[in-house]
């Protein structure tokens, strides 16, 4: 049975971060993978369930826009969270105007992306029932044809939402910009892949009902190149960096 599915997603800004920028966000200029897999979790998930993007389709130029976001500089602490819930401690609080600045970023504008990905099973917390690859793929297929999901799909940040979403049976290679066109073979660099985090969605507690996750991970890096308008990502998916 076939897992694939061809999406075009767009949106009206992106924020695809640069990690090596250290206080202001720089955007790449295509999406990453791990990006386009977050995005899909989005409008559904399971632990037995994982994306891998296959393509990905840049149909509009390439265009940039900064602008300045108050950003909160702290998080709230998660030993002050722990002290309230057992004796009334230090209140877990953040306030806004205490905490507050202003952070330039640099966004990509009037973004469309064409995506082909597919699904794996994972055998996470699996049963009889989760194994079900043709339930997995119907679940999909719906959610994308109806719209649905159950958090709002973001292109790299949740501030820059996901505008349409539509499932396609294949990519009109027609609506490729020519201004993408012309660029020809871009070496994009070093880019990220995506952040994997070293429990490898398997709880440290292995309880699946009260579940304790890692915090601590590492970027996989691998380096694409866009070829008129189209990145080959499973070309790549052998070549990643640590």
């Amino acid at each position: 049975m076939s897992r694939g599915f061809r999406i075009i997603a767009e949106g009206d800004y992106a924020l695809f971060t640069r990690p090596e920028m250290k206080v202001e966000r720089v955007s790449y200029d295509v999406p990453t993978p791990g990006a386009l897999e977050g995005m899909l979790k989005s409008i559904y998930w399971k632990p037995a369930v994982r994306y891998e993007i296959d393509r990905i389709i840049v149909f509009n130029p390439i265009d940039f826009t900064n602008v300045r976001r108050n950003e909160v500089k702290e998080k709230v602490s998660f030993q002050n969270i722990k002290g309230q819930m057992k004796d009334g401690g230090k209140e877990p609080f953040i306030y806004t105007s205490e905490d507050r600045t202003q952070r330039a970023s640099m966004l990509l504008k009037n973004v469309c992306y064409g995506i082909e990905f597919h699904f794996e099973m994972t055998g996470l917390k699996s049963t009889s029932e989760d194994e079900d690859e043709k339930k997995h793929y119907n679940i999909i297929k719906r959610r994308l044809e109806k719209g649905q999901y159950f958090r709002t799909p973001c292109f790299g940040c949740a501030e820059f939402p996901v505008r349409k979403i539509e499932l396609v049976d294949d990519f009109d290679m027609s609506r490729i910009s020519p201004e993408i066109i012309s660029m020809g073979d871009v070496d994009l660099g070093f880019m990220s892949y995506k952040v994997v985090f070293n429990d490898k969605g398997i709880p440290l507690n292995n309880d699946w009902e009260n579940p304790v996750f890692s915090d601590k991970a590492s970027t996989v890096y691998y380096r694409p190149h866009m070829i008129n308008g189209i990145i080959d990502v499973s070309k790549y998916r052998g070549m990643m960096k640590c």
